[in-house]
């Protein structure tokens, strides 16, 4: 198995969730796509010996911001993907080290939609992982612009979350 190397940064104030555990899970959940959706994903071929990511914690401004500049789409977002390698063709491998891309998480988001309960999950540890898991996936190369390609991705989150024993989070 590659190396898993993630990168966090929190830029949100509000919460501080423990970052080392974030690290940890994140690179069980990419551990099991790449083992069970590795062939299927956009790491198809390729060779390497390690993966890097980072994950952005911040407010909704921000992912305003990115939704704005960068999809032309005017509000806040729970969570943005900047699948670096999957969405260029001509992405390399430098020194061995596939560099996935960004996920960036408003944990403000994450918290009104747990007390609303607009969210997937229990509490807001459990949704900062849902978000994880899926922005992971879009990582890999997956969408899910149609009702079969959504089940898909959802299907695999699932399987990825028990890996790290969602329910007990």
């Amino acid at each position: 198995m590659a190396a898993i190397n993630v990168f966090t940064e929190n830029l949100f104030n509000s919460w501080q969730p423990d970052e080392k555990d974030i690290i940890d899970k994140t690179r069980r959940m990419l551990e099991f796509y790449v083992q069970t959706l590795g062939e299927k994903s956009c790491l198809k071929d390729k060779v390497y010996s390690s993966i890097t990511l980072d994950i952005v914690l911040c407010d909704s401004s921000k992912t305003r911001e990115y939704n704005r500049d960068y999809r032309g789409k005017d509000y806040p977002a729970d969570i943005i993907t900047f699948a670096i390698f999957a969405d260029d063709e001509n992405s390399f491998i430098f020194d061995g080290d596939i560099n996935l891309g960004e996920i960036v998480i408003a944990l403000d988001k994450v918290i009104e939609g747990v007390n609303r309960d607009i969210s997937h999950s229990k509490n807001k540890e459990q949704e900062l992982f849902f978000l994880i898991s899926h922005g992971l996936m879009h990582l890999l190369g997956f969408d899910h612009q149609e009702e079969e390609e959504y089940n898909f991705v959802v299907g695999e989150q699932r399987k990825a979350l028990e890996s790290i024993e969602y329910d007990k989070i």
